[in-house]
């Protein structure tokens, strides 16, 4: 899957949760359309990864799209039956495009959607498999795909699309792959949106519009957020991202993740670890040196598998004895959002929001 995986579900099988906890956890980050990426661009980062120039929009004659792979998928119609990861059929779903199948995150134990659907509605779709390595590949096939759709931390390989069966999954229907990791959330945005218009999007319609600028009026208010924060007490706030397991804290590389990557180019400033393991993503220290790093807010990894912090208060020491925790100063981290400006505006106006309110608690 070569996902950010620092933990498993327990439903998962063990094989699964060794993959998830080392192999998959060295692969994440959270990583176009001109207008869009020139918009956004003002408010952060602006990297230009990938490659548009052989990119068709909808209409008639041969469909194209050049993916981060460098590889240009192709077909002699605009696909329609398209089946992706759920993160990335969220974010087609926020630009006016639908799938007909996903696979991944999709539905919780209860039957509600994941947050990583965004607003798919589940019942609608068919869903290949919920945790990874799931993926029922007679189903796929039933579908009669068009177009295969998934996010990449490691190209070529695809976001929970499992190794063994690659090969005959991507047999069945073009693919297209797209970097999200070590990149600009701004360019993730852009290449979701014109990979989007490229199947028949309007972006021009009033909700994408709307999210756009949405995004763009959070992204200044964190700028000044950033700004004010770096004023307050001695040394200004410090924030640092993290994934936590049963053995193991996990302090994220901003750099390596696209979204704290844009947090920090608006100003914000986040613990950076002095070293990380394969793939750059992480820092791991045992719970016996989780207090390496100071920081005056913490986000912690929300997704399913990962200790979460009223549990981790209970049961690890190090942990309940940081600064930003004694001080109720810990905040869930949305690591797989889904790339649109729907997706992050809210993100970004919580952050925003939480360093207005928000004092040093370190010396």
């Amino acid at each position: 899957m070569h996902a950010p995986r620092p933990a498993a579900p327990e439903s998962a099988s063990a094989s699964t949760r060794a993959l998830s906890r080392r192999g998959v956890l060295t692969a994440v980050g959270a990583l176009g359309l001109g207008g869009l990426l020139t918009a956004c661009g003002s408010d952060g980062d602006s990297d230009s990864d990938g490659g548009s120039a052989t990119n068709s929009s909808a209409g008639e004659g041969t469909w194209r799209f050049r993916d981060d792979r460098g590889t240009t998928a192709e077909a002699d119609r605009t696909p329609k039956r398209l089946v992706a990861f759920v993160g990335a059929a969220a974010a087609l779903h926020d630009l006016g495009i639908e799938c007909t199948g996903v696979f991944g995150p999709t539905k919780l134990e209860n039957g509600e959607p994941d947050p990583r659907a965004g607003g798919i509605d589940v019942d609608k779709v068919t869903i290949l498999g919920n945790i990874y390595p799931q993926f029922n590949v007679e189903r796929y096939a039933g579908l009669r795909p068009d177009l295969l759709i998934a996010q990449m931390t490691e190209p070529p390989a695809l976001w929970y699309v499992p190794e063994e069966s690659a090969e005959k999954i991507e047999s069945l229907a073009p693919s297209v792959g797209i970097l999200t990791a070590k990149s600009s959330l701004t360019h993730v945005i852009g290449r979701f949106a014109e990979l989007a218009k490229s199947l028949g999007a309007d972006l021009t319609a009033d909700p994408v519009t709307s999210a756009e600028e949405r995004f763009k009026s959070a992204s200044a208010a964190l700028r000044r957020a950033a700004g004010a924060a770096r004023a307050k007490g001695r040394s200004g706030l410090k924030v640092m991202a993290v994934a936590a397991s049963a053995d193991i804290l996990y302090v994220a590389a901003p750099d390596a993740f696209t979204d704290l990557r844009f947090y920090e180019s608006l100003g914000v400033e986040f613990v950076t670890p002095s070293k990380t393991g394969t793939g750059g993503f992480w820092q791991e220290l045992s719970w016996e040196n989780a207090d390496t790093y100071e920081a005056d807010l913490i986000l912690v990894d929300n997704r399913d598998g990962n200790l979460q912090p009223a549990e981790l208060k209970k049961t690890r020491p190090t942990w309940a004895r940081l600064p930003a925790v004694r001080a109720d100063r810990t905040f869930p981290w949305a690591v797989e959002e889904r790339y649109s400006h729907a997706g992050y505006a809210p993100r970004i106006e919580q952050l925003a929001a939480t360093l207005r309110q928000s004092e040093p608690v370190t010396s």
